[in-house]
């Protein structure tokens, strides 16, 4: 996950230099809907992972559940992505429809590798899961490099991406093509429509932190001009980067948070770390910020070297929140949706009425803070309760 890490920010990089940051922001926004179109991807692998993490002997059951409902949601997405193409080339101010097809076509098989993740994170096969996300890293800085050399534009970053996500579903399908030993073939976990339901519960509480999430670089389109917008798009690599950083901690702990013997240990592991992680990532961009400045876009983007710090605060508060909604995922409690589209709510407000690009930062921190901290006691209460009720991720 390093690996694919450290490469999903080189394409950011590359695409920023090679780009410019007026065309960079145009990327910056398509990101950030193929992000919000992952959503259904992360709910499947979600699903997945605790479905396999709460009854093991049921695997290949839920397996094969998830492998089928994964192609017939992505082509729904890809559907829908599809007819809201010209919307989004309106939103982010786009020349052309292209990069935003490009967008809807990269869906499908983004939503197919969730189901294919899920599985191998819920059965904790590593190593296999490991190559999966190295696929889905390294061939998109190679084709992002070869294609915005030829031809820098945001149409050709965004086929390096759909051209890019064919290489982890190749990883997943090769990996679980032969049936884990162990299970019962013909068991059936729970009815398509039961784990559907669960996809789609699942998806609406991710759907939440992704607009969170990406919300502000769309108010950034609107409400800066193109020039600031393309620097507070830089910016946010650094926050990416942040965020991307110690994801495979929510990764590798998720099982255990879909435990109700585990989770509290789990979440308080969690958050100990990302706090250490925080602080690091936090001081290093306050004082090594010509540094950091070198990897967001070199010298076009200097006018925001002073805040790259508060570009990574924002990192690290993303990174926490995400790690607090796995948490609320992990035993099925879903009140922290409602929270955080309150702060999406307030940050929508806020960032219109901001007018800088120091102003729109500080806004989306401020909120992102608020939540961290109601989340974070919200998560503690409820994992120091008895199970009187029964472990809350069981099946039904």
């Amino acid at each position: 996950m390093l690996v694919m890490n450290v490469a999903t920010y080189g394409f950011q990089v590359v695409s920023a230099r090679l780009l410019g940051p007026a065309e960079y922001g145009a990327v910056a926004g398509l990101m950030a809907f193929l992000l919000v179109l992952s959503v259904p991807q992360l709910g499947l692998q979600a699903t997945a992972a605790r479905r396999i993490a709460a009854d093991d002997d049921h695997a290949q059951a839920v397996e094969r559940s998830i492998l089928r409902l994964s192609y017939r949601v992505a082509l729904v997405i890809s559907l829908a992505a599809l007819a809201a193409t010209p919307l989004v080339a309106h939103l982010l101010r786009l020349d052309s429809l292209w990069p935003a097809v490009l967008v809807a076509l990269a869906a499908g098989p983004l939503t197919v590798m969730g189901g294919q993740a899920g599985v191998l994170q819920g059965e904790r096969r590593w190593r296999s899961l490991g190559l999966l996300y190295l696929a889905m890293g390294l061939p998109r800085l190679v084709l992002g490099c070869v294609f915005v050399a030829v031809s820098p534009t945001a149409t050709a970053a965004m086929l390096a991406v759909l051209v890019g996500l064919l290489a982890p579903v190749a990883v997943g399908t090769v990996a679980l093509r032969r049936p884990r030993a162990g299970t019962e073939p013909d068991a059936d976990a729970a009815p398509a429509r039961r784990v559907l339901a669960e996809i789609a519960t699942s998806s609406v509480v991710l759907l939440a932190f992704f607009v969170l999430q990406n919300v502000d670089i769309l108010i950034a389109r609107r409400t800066l001009d193109e020039h600031t917008a393309g620097l507070y798009a830089g910016g946010l690599i650094v926050t990416k980067a942040v965020l991307f950083l110690p994801q495979f901690v929510i990764v590798v702990l998720f099982p255990s948070m879909s435990a109700h013997a585990s989770r509290r240990a789990a979440l308080v592991r969690g958050l100990l770390v990302l706090a250490g992680t925080g602080v690091v990532c936090t001081l290093g961009g306050y004082l090594l910020s010509p540094v950091a400045l070198v990897f967001v876009g070199g010298a076009e983007y200097a006018e925001v070297e002073t805040r790259l710090w508060l570009f990574a605060l924002l990192g690290i508060l993303l990174a926490t929140l995400q790690l607090l909604v796995y948490s609320a995922l992990g035993r099925q409690s879903h009140r922290s949706t409602y929270l955080i589209w309150a702060g999406v709510a307030v940050i929508v407000v806020a960032g219109m009425l901001a007018g800088s690009l120091t102003g729109l930062a500080a806004a989306v921190g401020a909120v992102d803070a608020v939540l961290v901290v109601v989340l974070t006691a919200l998560a503690l209460r409820e994992v120091s309760r008895p199970d009187r009720a029964g472990d809350p991720s069981r099946l039904d």
